[in-house]
């Protein structure tokens, strides 16, 4: 059975950090393309970032996180995380962690709830 379960979110003010984890089961993490996504109420999920299937561990992100956000995958802990520096409001939403249901590398196939989604965890920014 997969599964993802995130944590690390919670609240911290603008300027600070905060590190979510994506501790995957069922499946491996090193043959699937992952990625962060999040969601704000009446918006479409986004796309954060992702890591592909290669040793580099190729990523890619956002531009409104480029240079604040890191991905970054443990493949013997089956575990995937975000770092979130100099975080600002406009971060605040539900982060989910997720998982291309067919193994290979990135991008994602699709967004749909085919592939494996965890079941979110919220990050607040205050200014």
């Amino acid at each position: 059975q997969v599964q993802l379960v995130e944590s690390g979110g919670g609240s911290v003010q603008a300027g600070g950090s905060l590190r979510l984890s994506c501790a995957a089961s069922g499946f491996s993490s090193s043959s699937h393309c992952m990625g962060w996504f999040r969601q704000t109420p009446g918006k479409e999920r986004e796309e954060v970032a992702t890591i592909d299937t290669d040793s580099d561990g190729s990523t890619t992100y956002a531009d409104s996180v480029k240079g604040r956000f890191t991905i970054s995958k443990d493949n013997a802990k089956n575990t995937l995380y975000l770092q979130m520096n100099s975080v600002k409001p406009e971060d605040t939403a539900m982060y989910y962690c997720a998982a291309d249901s067919i193994s290979g590398p990135c991008p994602f196939a699709n967004y749909g709830d085919d592939n494996f989604w965890g079941q979110g965890t919220q990050v607040t920014v205050s200014s």
